[in-house]
């Protein structure tokens, strides 16, 4: 089918698209040859600067379904009635690497999902981990940096992953996690998605519920050894990628059973663990999940600039009846990922087809700006005013939070039994031996490449003080491969 004659932006039909205009055969090019220029001033714009962390991604269109009535715990409508609908956009990604890296490799999941909800869009970012190596987002950007190409070198380097995870014992946990057989997942149709952190629920009549989210795979867990990894990032850089869509097009559509751990408000201050630390989890003996609903991928993006590429995620995005905790990673990423998204693709980024609202109508006096496409016409861009404009509502979107205290840089306050090492302990304990020798393996091979060996004995020490026989067997392991 025809789609017309090729033309330039400015829709002009054009001529010649092989040859450029030359002053006589054979001769100089000729400044007057717009769409020449116009195509070469394009190329060299094609690409806007990749994201800083999850740069590498593959995205997705589904649907969620409810399958549980939830009214009790949150005002959301969109999780109000069994078996409604609502379109989703999910997008997985790599932590650490650029955008041209490969996909298996030892790293965590993005997982960020845009529900297209009648009351906005409501952003959920999460892993494939429910922890985090940090509680705090003021060391994100020290953190990032270790994972990062060292400024000198150009390459990532041991000595800061471990200089950094070893002067950080907070980050036992999430690295025992990342090492062991779930830190490279075999596709991302195989693994789960977790919101991580700790977010607030609220029914109608003001009732507040501390709530984490779980993603389920229906297709069961699968994974890669780290030497299958090395072997298919080296044949195949996009098989995660191309995993995805293929069984999209072919009707294998993947699935994720959706369940909540919900908790009270007013238990979270006598809790073992502190509720709102991102490198903790809540025991599923303590609060256990409740399912409520499917996710399912069912439609691939047309154009993986455009909507890949080009979407974006904050989990400020709220709806009524869900809000943010007090977990301290939250409250910065709340700005966070916003400001990054306004840094790269423009203060209109959420005007896209990818971002805007599919189920309601952003109504919003800002204006102007890069790319800005002049959808409010004429209608006045100030509040209050008697033109008919949107107003407020008077009733925010989740509940208030009572503090008290001095204002100052607190350290998180501390638990029955928080500390540093003992969820990493218990995590360690629930692997099988097989499980538990791979992960050794893992460890070993990366501490053994550092430098120092006061980094290696401070990263040893902080597994083991998780578990003796833990930290006794890793010492042994790297020992073995430092000689």
């Amino acid at each position: 089918m025809t789609q017309g004659p090729l033309t330039t932006e400015a829709g002009a039909p054009v001529a010649d698209n092989q040859n450029s205009q030359t002053a006589g055969v054979g001769g100089p090019v000729l400044v007057q040859d717009q769409s020449l220029l116009e195509k070469l001033a394009h190329f060299n714009r094609e690409r806007i600067p990749e994201r800083i962390v999850h740069a590498r991604g593959a995205g997705a269109y589904g649907t969620f379904t409810l399958t549980r009535d939830v009214s009790q715990w949150t005002r959301a409508k969109f999780l109000s009635e069994v078996g409604k609908q609502t379109e989703t956009f999910l997008r997985f990604s790599t932590v650490a690497g650029n955008l041209g890296s490969a996909d298996a490799v030892r790293d965590p999941r993005g997982f960020a999902l845009k529900f297209y909800t009648e009351e906005g869009n409501y952003d959920l970012v999460g892993n494939n981990t429910p922890v985090f190596f940090i509680k705090d987002a003021i060391k994100f950007p020290d953190f990032i940096h270790t994972q990062k190409r060292d400024p000198y070198t150009g390459s990532q380097e041991a000595d800061n992953v471990w200089d950094f995870w070893g002067l950080s014992p907070e980050s036992t946990h999430q690295v025992t996690w990342l090492f062991g057989d779930r830190g490279i997942p075999a596709t991302l149709r195989h693994m789960n998605g977790y919101g991580s952190h700790t977010y607030q629920w609220s029914n109608e009549a003001g009732e507040v519920f501390w709530v984490k989210y779980h993603f389920k795979t229906d297709q069961g867990i699968k994974n890669l050894t780290q030497d299958e990894a090395n072997k298919l990032a080296g044949e195949d850089p996009d098989s995660h990628q191309r995993d995805l869509r293929e069984a999209i097009e072919r009707g294998d559509f993947p699935s994720w059973t959706v369940q909540v751990q919900i908790m009270p408000a007013a238990e979270a201050a006598t809790y073992r663990f502190n509720p709102f630390d991102l490198t903790k989890v809540w025991p599923h003996a303590d609060y256990p999940p409740t399912e409520i609903g499917k996710l399912e991928l069912n439609r691939n993006p047309e154009n993986i600039f455009a909507e890949v590429e080009q979407s974006i995620f904050s989990p400020a995005h709220f709806v009524p009846g869900i809000g943010p905790s007090p977990d301290k990673m939250l409250q910065g990423r709340l700005f966070a990922y916003g400001d990054a998204h306004r840094y790269r693709v423009g203060i209109n980024a959420d005007h896209l087809p990818v971002n805007r609202p599919h189920a309601t109508e952003a109504r919003t006096n800002s204006r102007d700006g890069y790319l800005y496409d002049g959808r409010h016409k004429g209608a006045k861009n100030y509040e209050p005013n008697s033109f008919g404009g949107p107003a407020q509502t008077d009733r925010p979107l989740w509940e208030a939070t009572t503090i008290s205290g001095e204002v100052a840089t607190h350290v998180a306050p501390s638990h029955a039994e928080d500390n540093d090492f003992v969820q990493a302990g218990n995590l360690y304990r629930l692997y099988s031996e097989d499980e538990k020798a791979r992960l050794i393996g893992n460890l070993a091979g990366f501490i053994a490449k550092v430098s120092r060996d006061d980094i290696a004995e401070r990263a040893i020490n902080n597994f083991r003080q998780a578990d003796g026989d833990f930290g006794k067997r890793l010492e042994a392991a790297v020992q073995a491969l430092r000689g």
